[in-house]
């Protein structure tokens, strides 16, 4: 297992992106294996997770940049495939960051809660077929769903009639404003 997880990660060093082209500048001026770099890197920012100001920060980039960054990518691709996971993990995020919004408070107290949470980022994002994003979309997210799809389909079109009500009174309450104000500026003319 542990092989596999630094095959599997030795070959995602040597792929054609971003990050991989800045490990390669900085191994041909240093002269340093760029797993090693990489390494150095990880446990720079793993630490810097952990007592570091601003932590919340950079795991929320972390969890933000690449993928936004590979979203667009399979946006632009023509690979239906790439546009599913992206989607997936963003589904898994988005529940994630309202479940965090109500925990965060409590969680936030613990020292190592930034590095878990980076970890968690970074494994519902791993470049495997079967990482965290879809794992927790098939198992707890999707079920959940295909249970109260209705329920919150019925709730959805309350919430979006309800707020047609109020953009359409709004407009009238606009509409009278500005008639009034012309009708104002006409009669003190």
């Amino acid at each position: 297992m542990a092989q596999a997880l630094k095959d599997r990660f030795e070959k995602f060093l040597y792929e054609k992106n971003l990050l991989t082209d800045g490990l390669a500048k900085i191994e041909a001026k240093t002269g340093v294996n760029r797993t090693y770099i990489a390494i150095v890197v990880i446990a720079l920012i793993a630490v810097y997770l952990v007592v570091g100001y601003g932590a919340s920060l950079l795991c929320n980039l972390i969890g933000f940049v690449y993928p936004a960054y590979i979203s667009i990518k399979a946006i632009e691709s023509t690979d239906k495939e790439d546009d599913t996971k992206w989607l997936t993990y963003w589904v898994v995020y988005g529940v994630f960051s309202v479940a965090e919004f109500f925990a965060d408070i409590f969680l936030s107290w613990f020292p190592f809660y930034y590095m878990g949470k980076c970890a968690f980022l970074v494994w519902c994002m791993a470049p495997t077929p079967s990482n965290g994003s879809i794992l927790i979309y098939t198992r707890i997210i999707r079920p959940f769903f295909l249970r109260n799809e209705k329920t919150i389909d019925d709730a959805v079109k309350d919430i979006k009639d309800k707020a047609s009500e109020a953009a359409d009174k709004f407009k009238d309450e606009a509409k009278k404003a500005t008639a009034h104000i012309i009708f104002e500026e006409k009669k003190s003319s």
